[in-house]
């Protein structure tokens, strides 16, 4: 789906308040966190725009995004248990 906001509140609710603790007192989370939300915002930004790039370039900034967010998603995992 084009244009779909991909934060981590929306696609791990479950994790909201361990999100949210994560990014006020772990620097390596919240610098992962950080670089995730802004290749988010870039991916968005493209697909409105029509993707003005070719689709190598856009596939790897997806393939980037899904790797950042397992590598989120493993933290905040271990933050849980």
């Amino acid at each position: 789906m084009l244009n779909e906001n991909h934060a981590l509140i929306f696609d791990f609710p479950e994790f909201k308040q361990d999100i949210v603790h994560l990014n006020h007192k772990d620097p390596a989370f919240e610098e992962q966190s950080k670089q995730y939300h802004l290749l988010d915002y870039e991916i968005r930004k493209l697909e409105v725009n029509g993707s003005p790039t070719d689709d190598e370039h856009m596939h790897q900034l997806k393939v980037q995004r899904a790797n950042l967010k397992d590598v989120l998603f493993q933290m905040l995992q271990a933050h849980h248990k």
